[in-house]
C-alpha cells in the first residue's frame, strides 16, 4: 500500500494531530504486516505543495495500486489527483475539510471547497476521523455514503494525571492558530481573575497579546517526557477550538482522567467532560467559574473523565479500521 503524507509529519517543531495520526496509523499498519510505502511531499499544503512531486508519486504507483492520501495534499489539486482516478484505487483521509480552515477568505474557502469535492468524488473511498466528520463529508459534498468510513484515531494508555491543587492548573494543548480558540479561552479566564488559576498553552505557534500577566505561560510544543509532565500537573484541560474533527488532544487529557471543558468535540469528548459551544465566551467562562467555585462539579467532572478513560481504544483498533477499508477498496 502506497501513502502519500505532507512533508513535515515528522518535524517535532510542527506538531499537529493529523501528523500525528498519519505517523501512527501507517506505524501499526506495518504491524499488522502491511507493505506500507510512503512518500512525503513537501510544500505548504494546500495552497503552495509541491505538485510536481506530488504527480511524480502518483505517477510511479503501477495501474490498481492502493493509494492512501492525506487530504492536506490531495484535495486541494483536483489537476493533479484525479486523472489517476481511473487507474488507482484512491483513498483519502480527511482531517479536516479545507474550507473549515478559520480566517480563509470567503473566495479561497470557495476554491479550495470546490477542489476537494472533486477530489472526493473521484476517489475509491473517502476517511472521515469522527463520526461526525464523516457525516459533514457525505451531506456537504453529495458523496455516496457506502464509499465513506470513518477510522477514529486511537490513544495510548497513560497513568492518571496527579495534577496540582487539584483545581486551579489549566492546560490547553494546541496549535496557536485562530481555529484553537486561544482568543475565546483567554477572554473567558479574564472574568475569573478572582481565582488563582494559572494556564499553560503547549503547541507551535505565536503567542497573543493578553493582560493576564505571568498567569498564561505558552510554552511553543512539548514532547515525550516534557509533555507527559504536562498533562500530570494539569487540573483541567480546556480546548476551545472553533472547529475540529476530532480533537485527539482531548482524548490524550481523558486517557489521563484529566476533566475536559471543549467545544466542537463531541466525538472525543463522549460525554467525558463539558461541551461548551465554539467561539462563545460566555458560555465557556460559566463552565470555569462553575470548575473553580463547585466542587461537586468538580467531582463530576473527574468521575465524567475516568469513566470516558475506561471506554478509550487504541491505536492498533484504529489501523485495523484503516486496514479494512483499504482491503475493501482492493476487492
Amino acid at each position: 500500500m502506497h501513502v502519500v503524507l505532507p512533508g513535515g509529519v515528522d518535524d517535532p517543531s510542527v506538531p499537529s494531530g493529523g501528523n500525528s495520526y498519519d505517523r501512527r496509523v501507517c506505524r501499526e499498519l506495518v504491524a499488522l504486516g502491511v507493505d506500507v510505502r510512503e512518500t512525503a511531499v513537501g510544500g505548504a499544503w494546500p495552497g503552495s505543495g509541491d505538485t510536481t512531486a506530488l504527480a511524480r508519486s502518483l505517477a510511479a504507483v503501477p495501474d490498481g495500486g492502493v493509494v492512501l492520501l492525506d487530504g492536506l495534499v490531495a484535495c486541494g489539486v483536483p489537476d493533479v489527483v484525479v486523472p489517476h482516478a481511473g487507474r488507482l484505487r484512491l483513498v483519502v483521509l480527511v482531517h479536516l475539510p479545507l474550507a473549515d480552515e478559520t480566517g480563509l477568505a470567503p473566495d479561497v474557502a470557495a476554491a479550495l471547497d470546490a477542489a476537494e469535492r472533486e477530489v472526493l468524488r473521484a476517489a475509491a473511498a473517502v476517511v472521515g476521523t469522527s463520526p461526525w466528520a464523516s457525516r459533514r463529508l457525505v451531506e456537504h459534498h453529495g458523496l455516496d455514503p457506502d464509499r465513506v468510513r470513518t477510522v477514529v484515531p486511537g490513544v495510548d494508555p497513560a497513568p492518571l494525571a496527579p495534577g496540582t491543587d487539584g483545581v486551579s492548573r489549566v492546560l490547553c494543548v494546541a496549535s496557536v492558530t485562530p481555529r484553537k480558540g486561544h482568543d475565546v479561552l483567554l477572554d473567558a479566564l479574564a472574568t475569573v481573575v478572582d481565582v488563582p488559576w494559572t494556564l499553560d498553552c503547549v503547541g507551535p505557534g505565536t503567542a497573543p497579546r493578553h493582560g493576564l500577566g505571568d498567569r498564561v505561560r505558552f510554552t511553543g510544543p512539548l514532547h515525550g517526557e516534557a509533555l507527559d509532565r504536562a498533562y500530570a500537573a494539569a487540573d483541567l484541560f480546556v480546548l476551545a477550538s472553533r472547529a475540529e474533527t476530532y480533537g485527539m488532544v482531548v482524548t490524550e487529557a481523558l486517557a489521563r482522567g484529566i476533566p475536559v471543558v471543549a467545544s466542537s468535540v463531541p466525538d472525543a469528548l463522549g460525554g467525558g467532560g463539558v461541551l461548551v459551544p465554539p467561539g462563545d465566551v460566555a458560555a465557556l467562562a460559566a463552565e470555569l467559574r462553575r470548575w473553580f467555585d463547585d466542587e461537586r462539579a468538580r467531582a463530576a467532572l473527574r468521575e465524567a473523565a475516568r469513566r470516558r478513560r475506561d471506554q478509550l481504544t487504541g491505536w492498533a483498533e484504529a489501523a485495523g479500521s484503516m486496514a479494512e477499508v483499504l482491503v475493501r477498496v482492493r476487492g
